[in-house]
């Protein structure tokens, strides 16, 4: 009987430490999806990837589901009905749906690039090119209404181009169609993102001559984005979102193109690793990559002045409306 009764105890102790243990490990490895929509597959957005391949966000207990929805009015209308958590997008579509009187207002919460993404690519080759050079010619442009148009105009407005009057301005191209149609022979200049401007130019089809980036300064082009409801429902999932994000910030300011190139190759089956390294560091020497998730107010007031060059401003918006700075100046706090 006593035997019996000593082992019926020790049975009952290994059973309730491997149920303990179990709830432990369950608890360690529960975690919470966030679906993120962006606007469209790039290199640009290298931090990003880094993020998630490097385990950042899984060591915030975070599992992120990642969609390309191509192209800024699709990604709004993904986060706005629910089929996404946050949105990778330009701020500027956050300014066009409180314009429309939303009640529920999309808020700009990490910022993931700094300077536009594109590159003025010629169809020929051109020894010291002067923007001025650029009068009387066929401009491929990007959609009206859009971060890289809009910066575009701005640009050449700065070199004192008028882009309605000094040029033939085609603007009437698919976004994911226009590096096809200047390969089919529309326009001597087209303004392209990477890595289509330096895959082109090393198969001959076009020539970077000079940046957009670094041309119109600092100024939120891409940035992490959610509906105000969500974020006041998921604070902690901000802040877990906002702390990885960072890390990887960190991780690609202090490692070199080669590796981050590594890194991100899986995103990226299509295009050469070389190409991904030349295109990661070209964006990483003129400071496209934004070094922390802080959208500061300078760069939101530039942000309003380039769309209000273009006439694309609905009305200003203060910086406090649209942007919450706190989540991201407490991660970095700490």
């Amino acid at each position: 009987m006593k035997v019996w009764v000593k082992y019926s105890v020790s049975l009952f102790l290994v059973v309730i430490l491997t149920v303990g243990l179990w709830g432990c490990t369950q608890k360690e490895e529960a975690v919470e999806k966030v679906r993120i929509a962006e606007v469209t597959r790039s290199i640009f957005y290298a931090p990003q990837y880094v993020a998630i391949e490097k385990g950042f966000f899984k060591e915030e207990g975070l599992e992120i589901e990642l969609t390309t929805t191509w192209g800024g009015d699709k990604t709004m209308t993904t986060l706005l009905s629910d089929g996404a958590d946050v949105a990778l997008v330009g701020s500027e579509t956050s300014i066009y749906v409180h314009a429309q009187g939303s009640d529920d207002p999309v808020i700009n919460f990490a910022q993931l690039t700094q300077t536009d993404g594109t590159f003025l690519v010629a169809r020929e080759k051109v020894e010291d090119f002067q923007w001025e050079q650029l009068k009387d010619s066929t401009f491929l442009g990007q959609r009206k209404g859009g971060m890289p148009q809009m910066v575009g105009e701005f640009v050449l407005k700065q070199h004192g181009i008028d882009p309605h009057n000094d040029l033939n301005l085609i603007q009437n191209v698919d976004f994911a169609n226009i590096p096809n149609a200047f390969a089919s022979g529309t326009g001597d200049y087209v303004q392209l993102f990477e890595p289509t401007a330096s895959i082109f130019e090393k198969e001959g089809k076009g020539h970077i001559i000079a940046s957009f980036g670094t041309e119109s300064g600092h100024v939120p082009y891409t940035t992490f984005m959610s509906k105000d409801s969500y974020m006041k429902e998921n604070k902690d999932t901000m802040e877990k979102f906002t702390k990885a994000l960072y890390k990887a910030q960190q991780w690609v300011q202090e490692n070199n193109a080669e590796e981050i190139a590594k890194v991100i190759e899986p995103y990226f089956e299509d295009t050469e690793l070389d190409i991904i390294e030349t295109v990661i560091d070209r964006y990483k020497s003129q400071g496209s990559f934004a070094t922390d998730p802080i959208l500061d107010e300078e760069e939101w007031n530039n942000l309003q002045t380039i769309m209000d060059e273009a006439r694309e401003l609905p009305k200003e918006i203060d910086h406090s409306t649209l942007v919450n700075t706190s989540i991201a100046e407490k991660i970095i706090g700490n």
